[in-house]
């Protein structure tokens, strides 16, 4: 499941809804110089500028105090002209990640991580849901992987794509199990899995002998080794698979896909193209 064509698909439809609804901002803050961030980053401004997204990035010492990042949010969210805030997660461990989060406006939360939207996600009312599993999702149907009635298993339980996509993935009628960190024989579980996506972070943990024959394996791990970039399921898995995708080349380029879609979404939002269930 080879990631680029549907984002470049995915990225052609945002450039026509940004050209119909006019300026679009979408503003950035980093903590810090990881240079894995500062990557990352670099790359989600280039596919936004070239989707006709204005966008800027601001930065902010390593030292940076918690009340001067909530006073850059807030600026933020008081500007009519910015359409999206996303907060470059993660964040150095004396600022409070979960208050930071909280205090950007939902409706310009395009990471979809503020407890607001995370809770309409919960209920089964999707409203801006995280880039990543919206990635996983239209990556599975664009191959026609059948979800309703399947048996699937999601390894990792982060906020940012374990749980929103087991949600997901529910809300589509498929029979879920999470695992994670402290799951014992967890072979038990992933070769029950027509449908596995995996996201732990950690080096080829899913061998070829945990996978059910002709599943649909989505690895969405970025593991940098010296052998170079690894997922978190180990390539041979794809012998097994009927389908998986490929790291580098799978998930990643849907992520930021997704998240120049969530920016067209929050702007129809802000609007009034769209009704923000607001109250």
């Amino acid at each position: 499941m080879e990631g680029p064509p549907l984002a470049a698909r995915i990225r052609a439809e945002v450039a026509d809804e940004v050209r119909e609804l006019g300026a679009l901002r979408l503003v950035t803050i980093q903590v810090g110089e990881d240079p894995a961030s500062t990557i990352y980053l670099r790359r989600k401004h280039e596919a936004a500028q070239e989707a006709g997204i204005a966008s800027d990035d601001r930065k902010l010492p390593e030292d940076v105090s918690e009340e001067e990042l909530l006073a850059l949010v807030a600026e933020l969210n008081a500007d009519d002209a910015v359409d999206g805030i996303l907060v470059q997660l993660p964040l150095p461990p004396h600022l409070d990640e979960a208050r930071v989060i909280r205090a950007i406006d939902p409706v310009k939360d395009v990471d979809g991580l503020h407890p607001f939207n995370a809770g309409q996600l919960y209920l089964g009312r999707p409203t801006i849901v995280p880039a990543t599993p919206l990635g996983i999702m239209a990556l599975l149907a664009e191959h026609f992987v059948p979800l309703e009635g399947a048996e699937a298993v999601v390894i990792g339980r982060s906020d940012i794509v374990g749980k929103p996509i087991a949600h997901l993935l529910l809300q589509s009628n498929a029979t879920v199990t999470i695992c994670h960190s402290r799951t014992s024989d967890l072979a038990r579980y992933t070769l029950e899995a027509d449908v596995l996506v995996v996201a732990v972070g950690a080096a080829e943990v899913v061998t070829p002998d945990m996978v059910k024959q002709g599943s649909a394996v989505v690895d969405v791990g970025i593991n940098r080794t010296e052998g170079g970039i690894v997922g978190d399921v180990a390539p041979d898995a794809g012998d097994v698979a009927a389908f998986i995708t490929p790291v580098p080349g799978g998930v990643g380029p849907m992520t930021i896909a997704m998240l120049l879609r969530n920016t067209v979404k929050v702007a129809r939002y802000r609007r009034g193209l769209l009704a923000f269930p607001r109250g």
